[in-house]
């Protein structure tokens, strides 16, 4: 039946990431003994026992697809969460390595290890579903643009951490059915260089949200003035009058403002109330769709800036508890209100050669 293909398959795909990031691990000669006792077990004949691990992978995945036209979210968890590591191993290989840099736009940079993780996320996600759309910040579109399922991967969220050695910075995999996150992965790595670590938050749509396997949930704070708020400040041109006076109020008027530099570990640190909001402006989809079903199945509240209901391709974001929500929105919304009188751009993000189904409900 479909309850019992699904955990053939979430058990499928968490068997075929242990022996992937077995064969990582040997690559580079690194010792096992941060591997768990699961992983170590299945050390001896590694190239056998891939090979068994992708038939039962894709053995399950049929077999689950055949259940129903839907993939439990369960599945998309396992999927994500295999697919998050596998990218999550290229980033530890490559983050007490020498950084080979390029820019993109103005201040933006890339690192070829950006480039490497997305490659290794997404060769693991089409390998399990082949017939979902995939979108990565560095690679665009791949897939296939019809599937009812999208696929938001930012293999190094952060970058500018990472090349600065720099803690904070993470690699996300989320999964949209039509529009509406359904689970996501977000590996954070934490310490400092030569003291690395990662830590593992996952979210499905009513499953839950978990930081290595503990549940988590948003915090409790009451007032705005009692809270520790979150953003990133970016230069954009057109915004940056009203950034500035909403980055004024918050520095003023709460406990304090801080910045991750990666908006993935913002909506995954509201998740586990060590930060109590998060507001931001331009967004894309790779940046908020694992941390936005992290966020909602830890209790945040998330809408737009303006109070409107929240996709991933929407240019503002204010997420935080229950009883700061109004609050905070008594701030944000003004906002929205003056950059709309002042025609500041806030139409959704476009994916060339993908619609987004909006109008499609979830069943």
């Amino acid at each position: 039946n479909n309850e019992e293909s699904t955990t053939i398959t979430a058990s499928a795909s968490e068997y075929w990431h242990a022996v992937t990031r077995l064969e990582m691990i040997s690559a580079r000669g690194a010792p096992l003994a941060g591997c768990s006792r699961y992983e170590r077990c299945l050390a001896p004949a590694l190239g056998q026992r891939k090979r068994v691990a992708q038939r039962l992978l894709t053995t399950a995945h049929a077999a689950a697809q055949s259940a129903s036209s839907k993939v439990p979210p369960a599945e998309l968890l396992a999927a994500a969460k295999a697919a998050a590591l596998v990218g999550a191993e290229v980033v530890m290989d490559a983050v007490n390595k020498p950084r080979n840099i390029s820019r993109k736009e103005g201040t933006d940079i890339v690192t070829e290890t950006d480039n490497a993780a997305e490659a290794a996320i997404t060769a693991a996600l089409l390998q399990v579903f082949p017939n979902h759309a995939v979108l990565g910040e560095e690679s665009g579109l791949m897939g296939d643009p019809t599937s009812d399922y999208l696929w938001c991967i930012d293999p190094l969220d952060g970058t500018v951490n990472f090349a600065h050695g720099y803690s904070g910075f993470n690699v996300s995999v989320g999964v949209l059915r039509h529009a509406t996150p359904i689970a996501g992965c977000v590996v954070e790595f934490i310490g400092a260089p030569g003291q690395w670590s990662m830590r593992v938050f996952t979210g499905s749509r009513n499953g839950g949200a978990f930081c290595n396997g503990e549940p988590i949930m948003v915090s409790r704070t009451k007032k705005v003035r009692d809270a520790l708020v979150a953003t990133e400040l970016v230069m954009y041109e057109d915004m940056w009058p009203h950034l500035q006076q909403l980055h004024t109020v918050f520095t003023r008027d709460s406990r304090g403002v801080r910045m991750s530099g990666a908006a993935a570990a913002n909506l995954c640190h509201l998740a586990q109330g060590t930060i109590d909001t998060y507001w931001q402006f331009n967004l894309k989809p790779w940046d908020a769709a694992a941390g936005v079903i992290i966020a909602e199945e830890a209790g945040a509240r998330i809408s737009t800036a303006d109070g409107t209901a929240f996709s991933v391709f929407d240019k503002s974001l204010l997420a935080t508890n229950d009883a700061l929500y109004e609050q905070m929105l008594a701030i944000t919304d003004p906002v929205m209100d003056a950059m709309h009188e002042q025609k500041v751009d806030l139409t959704p993000y476009k994916i060339e050669g993908y619609r987004v189904k909006t109008g499609a409900q979830l069943e």
